[in-house]
């Protein structure tokens, strides 16, 4: 099998959508995903683009999807986060999410970052297992914080 990964394009992002979706239900919140194609589109291809995506092709048809976008660290400096990185099920062990964050971390590269983060959930094993294996620290010990969106319009109320 043969496969092309490539900078994303507009055009792509009802697939990256729909591989979006995909993930949700693999990481049982199939209806947290509220960020439409055009989010997507606006924010991906816009002005002042917000992410870079990467896609993978099989045949034709995009199988995989990393998005990343730039973040900053008060210890490192310039910073690269890896949003997501997904393949579609029947394509899992077939070399495409490697491609994908090789992409990923040539990306980071060429931008000079001194650090490549993201997140994976605890019991997402076979993530874990594929990380550690191509040189990321798993760091175990520290806790994801997120403010949603009504935490936010909450905490904004009492100001």
């Amino acid at each position: 099998m043969t496969f092309t990964v490539r900078t994303a394009t507009k055009n792509d992002m009802p697939h990256v959508l729909n591989l979006i979706k995909q993930l949700a239900v693999f990481e049982k919140e199939p209806d947290a995903v509220e960020v439409s194609l055009y989010d997507l589109e606006h924010d991906g291809f816009g002005e002042n683009p917000a992410f870079h995506c990467f896609v993978a092709e099989v045949n034709g048809k995009i199988e995989g999807m990393a998005l990343v976008y730039n973040r900053y660290s008060t210890w490192k400096g310039k910073a690269l986060h890896l949003e997501d990185l997904i393949v579609s099920d029947h394509m899992r062990g077939k070399g495409i999410g490697s491609a994908l964050l090789d992409e990923v971390v040539k990306y980071g590269y060429q931008l000079g970052v001194k650090r490549i983060n993201w997140e994976v959930l605890d019991w997402n094993e076979p993530a874990i297992v594929f990380y550690e294996k191509n040189g990321a620290n798993v760091m175990r010990e520290w806790n994801v914080v997120h403010l949603n969106e009504q935490a936010i319009k909450n905490y904004i109320s009492k100001l």
